[in-house]
Parts: C-alpha cells; structure tokens; sequence
C-alpha cells in the first residue's frame, strides 16, 4: 500500500503518475458518498469518502475493512486538511479529525508514505 497526502492542488496526482506509471483509468475519483470502487489501482481524494462517513456517523477505516477487495495493494491519495484554522461548524470539525485518524491508520498500514508539496514529493517511509 502507497498512501501520498498533501494540501489541495499541490501536484500528489501527477506526482503518483510520474513515480508509479498508471493512466487516468486506473484511477478512481471519491466523490462525497460511501462508494469506493477498489477494482481501480489509485483512490484518489479519499478526503471526500471520509466526509461522507462523518455525515453517516461512520468510521472511515471500518467502512474501508468492509469492502471485500483488498486496500493493500492500492495507492491512497489524500487531501491534507488539518493544517490552518479549525472549523466552526461541527461536521466540519469531526472531518478534520476523522481524515487525521484515517491517516493515522492509512500510514502505519501502508508500505510507503509520501507528502507532496508544491509538486515535491518527499518519502516520508
């Protein structure tokens, strides 16, 4: 498992393309909803799986282990949003936590981490 976390727009999807050689069909876009479809080789946006877990009132991670595919051999790309001001709206609060707690897990699972910034990526692990 790959996990690749930085701000928005910071360059980790072309990042990932440039390092690991796959084309735009083997990714899957997360949209705000519980569907991940891990036949595809790179989850792209997992920030918005996550938020639609949170407004289920559901752990991201336990929803994940549901799946019957396996999550190890895929490429995680994930929003960082933990840095700035934290938010005043309770949903968007519990968010910002439940992403830092499904990185947290993502990252000890995970056999390589890389943060990108500014389209640098650095191997964390």
């Amino acid at each position: 498992m790959i996990l690749i976390f930085g701000g928005a727009y910071q360059g980790k999807l072309e990042y990932a393309k440039e390092h690991w050689n796959f084309s735009d069909d083997d990714v899957f876009f997360c949209e705000e909803n519980l569907t991940i479809d891990l036949s595809k080789k790179v989850i792209c946006g997992l920030e918005k799986f996550i938020y639609a877990c949170v407004l289920e009132d559901a752990e991201a991670k336990d929803v994940l282990k549901t799946y019957n595919e396996p999550l190890c051999d895929k490429i995680w790309i994930v929003d960082d949003i933990s840095q700035g001001v934290v938010p005043i709206e309770p949903d968007r609060r519990a968010w910002r936590e439940s992403v830092g707690r499904t990185l947290l897990w993502l990252g000890k699972e995970s056999d390589e981490v890389h943060r990108v910034f500014c389209g640098l990526g650095q191997k964390l692990k």
